[in-house]
């Protein structure tokens, strides 16, 4: 997989407090939102839900909104994490950006290590799908 800080900035967000963000491709994050909402972990428990996810009007990048600090070791190839300081006091999409899964349809946020999972699950399927090519 390419890694995507040399394709694309993360996704803006907008006034997004107590969350960081990470940022995926599409097509990964896509499958980890599927793999979050059917519960497709041996993960199990309340922490496998899918908090609010971001997706670029190009429909290149998802961003999913992460418990803040999540940044500070967040290390999955392929993807970015970062800060959101706290600004402002409702998750809002920047331009350029929309609500995949908006705050009030999903929880708060995506437990960093529930997607990390996530995101390794969804990695390991594409790759299996790309080989059968």
């Amino acid at each position: 997989m390419k890694d995507i800080e040399s394709r694309t900035p993360p996704l803006p967000v907008r006034s997004a407090p107590d969350c960081d963000l990470v940022t995926v491709p599409a097509r990964q994050g896509l499958e980890a939102v599927d793999i979050l909402r059917r519960g497709a972990l041996d993960v199990v428990g309340p922490d496998m839900a899918v908090g609010p996810v971001l997706h670029d009007d190009t429909c290149d990048t998802l961003g999913f909104l992460v418990p803040p600090g999540t940044a500070d070791a967040w290390d999955v190839p392929g993807s970015t994490c970062t800060q959101s300081d706290g600004r402002g006091a409702v998750p809002a999409p920047a331009a350029g950006a929309d609500w995949l899964l908006p705050p009030g349809e999903a929880d708060l946020a995506t437990d960093p290590a529930v997607l990390r999972a996530a995101l390794d699950e969804a990695a390991r399927m594409i790759e299996a799908a790309d080989n059968c090519r």
